[in-house]
């Protein structure tokens, strides 16, 4: 069996997330201890505890997210000696999951991916005002198809583009709030099953987030980085990528950029990934992978008894 590790994006995030870890492993406690320290918040008492408006706020459900990743990664590695570099082919995150993947994979330490998310969601929430811009994922397309309806609901003072490509006909378009409610009229005219607009906070994975891009160029350049143990497959590109210069490059490309989500899991397959294990909050990935490829395999790991399962299974 060829196994890839799978992270989780925004949109997984609930109270309560990772608590059932850090009551069960002290190596969980201390990567969010670890990042509790990094931002000089006590995030680890938000994603527990709530409020749920707080939590979901991009600058607080990005680093979260993460942490809970990496609290599932410590606790493998403690209680199970698992080593990442030896027992697993191929990495890759969901958006911000790939700062997860990239962490997991030693490219940055938890305390510096902590930090680049925290700025990354507050860059993503200052670039567009609050109500201009909009998200809407249009169900029984594909991307060739979304990206015609986003094309014509563009126009000269409104753009609209595709933000993720995630699964067969499941495909989220994002940008001016107008153009993307033009995309929803349009998709059902090119027979979209349904489009619903996404509750978010800003227009993620299009042109709109520039100013933010130019915020991870600057902030991305600061940071310390070593080649990832595996390859990471890149969001941007939908192929796998280790030098460090070239993850900067496509970690800022990554913000305007679509997500090929689809085509980085048919990559792995192609590369031989035969399962995927999704580390972190939720099970978001898991469903996608099914939808995806019926034959690979997939789980999720993120409760004590998940990785006592995996851990018996290797």
């Amino acid at each position: 069996m060829t196994r890839a590790f799978v992270f989780p994006g925004q949109g997984s995030q609930a109270i309560g997330m990772g608590r059932d870890l850090a009551e069960a492993f002290a190596a969980a406690r201390h990567v969010y201890e670890e990042v509790d320290d990094a931002l000089g918040q006590k995030l680890s008492r938000l994603m527990f505890e709530g409020p749920e408006g707080e939590l979901t706020l991009t600058e607080n459900a990005q680093p979260a997210l993460m942490a809970v990743s990496m609290a599932v990664i410590r606790v493998l590695e403690s209680e199970g000696g698992f080593d990442l570099g030896a027992q697993v082919a191929y990495v890759a995150g969901h958006s911000l999951g790939e700062y997860s993947a990239l962490a997991a994979a030693g490219t940055f330490t938890i305390a510096d991916a902590a930090r680049l998310l925290k700025t990354r969601g507050q860059a993503m929430q200052k670039a567009v005002p609050v109500g201009e811009g909009a998200m809407a994922a249009l169900l029984g397309l594909d991307l060739d198809a979304a990206q015609e309806v986003a094309e014509a609901a563009s126009s000269a003072n409104d753009i609209c583009q595709a933000a993720n490509d995630n699964a067969p006909g499941q495909v989220v378009v994002s940008g001016h709030k107008a153009a993307v409610e033009r995309a929803i009229a349009l998709a059902a005219e090119r027979g979209a099953k349904r489009s619903v607009l996404l509750p978010v906070s800003a227009p993620f994975h299009c042109g709109l987030m520039e100013p933010a891009a130019r915020v991870m160029q600057e902030a991305l350049a600061q940071v310390a980085m070593k080649a990832p143990v595996v390859p990471v497959m890149a969001n941007v590109t939908a192929s796998p990528v280790q030098e460090p210069d070239e993850i900067r490059r496509l970690l800022v490309a990554q913000v305007t950029g679509t997500v090929r989500w689809r085509e980085c899991v048919l990559a792995m397959k192609d590369l031989g990934v035969t399962n995927l294990v999704e580390a972190g909050a939720g099970k978001v990935l898991t469903g996608l992978a099914k939808r995806i490829d019926k034959e690979m395999t997939a789980q999720a790991l993120n409760t004590p008894a998940d990785i006592e399962a995996f851990l018996k299974s290797l």
